[in-house]
């Protein structure tokens, strides 16, 4: 998740570099169901897609308000107008269990204390709760491995933060989720990173 500052230009580059992904977010979003957390909101990208018939409750959070002021117009238009809260993944303003499902897209990348996120998700989704993601994550080819960590430093400072090098799916194995799908998309427009889509539930 991006760091507070942000800054108006980076919402703007990755709310359009972000698009070549949209045929896969209805197939992350559109499965939420009941009282559903939406972690690292970004610019509102999935919202047209969740299937709003089977959503009892939505609450998105991002702490970047030049990404919130983005998302804003596109929560009031699927009718989730005031859900966008100011906060970031590491200490969730929520009781335990409060969600029955959780979404991430593209969002573990940004989050600069990531275990804690993780804890965090953990702790908010009620027990055998599912969480719902997309990401993309460190090459197992191991040149493009070398070359990610290679421009990392100068990476995440001009992306808002994203580590191309993590990887998300054994970073929710890690930290007490259990993988029980999961497939592979290939490659990020940039070819830098495959792309995983899949559903974790809550050990």
């Amino acid at each position: 998740m991006r760091r507070p500052n942000g800054h108006p230009i980076i919402a703007r580059i990755l709310d359009w570099t972000m698009r070549p992904m949209e045929k896969l977010r209805p197939k992350v979003v559109g499965r939420a169901t009941g009282r559903v957390l939406e972690v690292g909101v970004g610019t509102g990208l999935n919202l047209a897609h969740y299937d709003w018939d089977q959503v009892q409750s939505w609450v998105g959070i991002d702490p970047d308000p030049h990404m919130r002021v983005r998302a804003e117009p596109r929560a009031e238009a699927a009718g989730q107008s005031g859900q966008i809260l100011a906060a970031g993944a590491e200490a969730l303003p929520f009781d335990d269990g409060a969600f029955d499902e959780l979404v991430i897209t593209f969002a573990l990348c940004t989050i600069p204390d990531v275990d804690a996120a993780v804890a965090e998700m953990r702790r908010v989704l009620v027990p055998g709760g599912r969480l719902h993601f997309v990401e993309h994550t460190r090459s197992d080819h191991a040149p493009m491995a070398l070359f990610q960590r290679a421009i990392h430093p100068v990476w995440t400072r001009l992306s808002g933060g994203c580590h191309l090098h993590r990887d998300a799916v054994a970073l929710l194995q890690e930290g007490g989720f259990e993988v029980e799908e999961l497939y592979d998309h290939g490659r990020t427009p940039l070819n830098l990173s495959p792309v995983h889509r899949g559903v974790a539930r809550r050990a």
